[in-house]
Formats: structure tokens, sequence, C-alpha cells
């Protein structure tokens, strides 16, 4: 299965690989605007229900909890991840959520009066970061199913991250364990561990349905030299995924 291609590549907003849970912690129309956008869009939309409260807490962490720092959030959907950031913020630093969701974009500019929402393919990071005058992102937290992706557009995401981040900035996402052994997700963990100095595992969340873990890598390896046209291509927009 693939998603819609912008630009020569796969939509960052593909698909999920299972349904997650409708808990007591989800307004009955927050669940219905997830179900009716998977219905509109099933290869856009990255879930079906909104993560519950201890994901979104675990995704959160990352955030320092001083300072000014600029966060990036990709995927961001109805807002589970971006209430815990708000929450982690109180007020300080910058949050930008970057959305391929028109109606879920409309949605979090309406509840998060204060987040920065870019309309836009979160694999075109880097020039969304430009247009905007920033140099780099301290933490980047992805809601989106890297483990699922093609190898082509994993490679375009890690060195995204790379090109995005501050020099001690850090990626938090979630991965489900049932697909950790897939083809797909063991070339995403290589190429996370091998773009980052370090990689920390969190804890699997049994209550969510498929179960998943939260993993956060710090320290981007610079870009090598034979990397510099791929990332020039990030910036300009113009670098193409092969299938």
């Amino acid at each position: 299965m693939s998603g819609r291609r912008i630009n020569g590549v796969e939509s960052a907003t593909v698909f999920a690989s299972a349904l997650r849970p409708a808990g007591r912690y989800v307004m009955s129309g927050e669940r219905a605007i997830f179900l009716r956008e998977f219905l509109r869009h099933p290869l856009r939309t990255a879930a079906i229900m909104p993560s519950p409260p201890p994901v979104a807490r675990n995704m959160a962490a990352a955030v320092p909890a001083h300072g000014d720092p600029v966060v990036v959030e990709l995927g961001p959907g109805t807002g589970p991840f971006t209430l815990e950031i708000q929450r982690r913020l109180a007020g300080r630093g910058r949050h930008l959520a970057v959305e391929l969701n028109e109606r879920f974009a409309a949605q979090l500019r309406r509840r998060f009066p204060d987040v920065e929402v870019a309309d836009g393919d979160a694999v075109q990071l880097r020039r969304i970061l430009d247009e905007r005058g920033l140099a780099h992102a301290d933490v980047i937290v992805s809601g989106l199913p890297h483990g699922l992706f093609s190898h082509a557009l994993q490679r375009r995401f890690v060195e995204t991250f790379r090109s995005c981040l501050a020099p001690d900035g850090r990626l938090t996402a979630y991965a489900y364990l049932h697909a950790v052994w897939s083809p797909p997700a063991r070339h995403f963990h290589r190429l996370v561990h091998t773009g980052f100095q370090e990689v920390m595992t969190g804890q699997v969340h049994w209550s969510y349905f498929p179960p998943a873990y939260v993993y956060t890598a710090s320290h981007p390896m610079r870009p090598h030299a034979g990397e510099t046209t791929a990332v020039e291509a990030l910036r300009t927009g113009h670098g193409r995924a092969n299938p």
C-alpha cells in the first residue's frame, strides 16, 4: 500500500497498520473526526483514533523543562500530543505543528491558538523551517508511523531530522510492538541508530492496541560530504525519493 505522492515522494502521512482504541478519555466528537477523515482519505490519515494520554505524555517528555526551545510536531492530527507539548512548554519557546490534513489543521488552529500550524507535508520540514527563519528545531515530536513507510521515504525522513535538529536536538516517535521485526521497521531502526549518537527506548504501552512504545533519538550525526546534495534538496523541496 502506498500513499499519495507529493513532489515525487510519498506523502508523510500515509497510513497506520491497525486501529487505535476509543478509550473513555477521548471525546466522541474527536473520535468522529478521526473516523470521518480516515474514511475520506485512508491513505493520508495516520490513525483512526487519537493516541491515549500515557503515550502523549511520553512523547512530550523530550521537551525541555526550561529555556525557550523550538518544538516541531509532525502529524499532530486533532492534537493529543499538541496538548501535552503545550503543557510542557507553559508559554515558553515556539511550537510549530506540521499537518497535511486541512481539516485537522483548521481544528488545531481553533483549539490551540498559541501553536503555529503549517499546512504541508512533514517530509518538507527543512523548507518549512527556512520559510519561517528557523535554523533548527530543538525537539521533533513525530506522530507518523515511520516504520511502515517505504525505505526511500524513511531515508528521506532521517535526512530531514538530521538537517533540521540542533546538534543536541532530540527526536521522539512511537512504534508498534507487533511490527518491530518487519523489514520496513528494522530498516528504519538501522537508519535511526546510524543517524543519531544515542537512541533510548521507553516502556511498552500494553493498554494501547496494538501495543506501542516511544523511543527518543538524540544528538544527530552531521551529514557527510557525500550527503550534501541530498540535504540541499531538502532545503529546496526538489528532492526525490526513489521507490
